[in-house]
């Protein structure tokens, strides 16, 4: 039994770092390490399928939380650079535990006519992973101050 265990987390961990470059978010990367982790700790702690299965969902949810904190750390940035960005003018931050480089450039405010919201555009420069990307984003404001990015 401990030989298919051990198998198993070993295919679980192939399977695992075959993500390592999709496009999943900080959130769900932080599950995906909280899972193979915790199942490792589970299995080195209790010995048996159970203590395995109940560390890798443990792990799962501290990963997700953990991943999740750094995106809102991101939006925390952006929503900053929306609010107060002066137009035309970049508004540059480094995510201290991603390593990732943003600078956004926000345009003057306008209201929208059909939902009458304050948005703004803006261009989204990152690099993330050592990639690059750039992206033009609309954000309006709702009614509770934060800048939401429109789809």
């Amino acid at each position: 039994m401990r030989f298919i265990t051990t198998m198993l987390i070993g295919t679980l961990m192939l399977a695992l770092a075959s993500c390592a470059n999709t496009n999943l978010t900080k959130g769900q990367q932080g599950a995906v390490g909280g899972a193979a982790s915790g199942a490792l700790i589970g299995q080195a702690i209790g010995r048996n399928t159970e203590a395995t299965l109940i560390g890798t969902a443990v792990g799962t949810m501290l990963g997700y939380i953990v991943g999740n904190e750094m995106d809102k750390y991101d939006r925390t940035q952006l929503n900053q650079a929306y609010e107060t960005g002066p137009s035309g003018q970049p508004v540059s931050w480094v995510n201290p535990d991603s390593g990732s480089n943003y600078q956004v450039v926000p345009q003057p405010a306008y209201q929208n006519s059909s939902t009458n919201q304050v948005c703004r555009q803006a261009e989204v420069m990152a690099t993330i992973d050592g990639q690059p990307q750039k992206t033009m984003t609309t954000a309006c404001r709702t009614d509770q101050g934060q800048w939401v990015i429109q789809q």
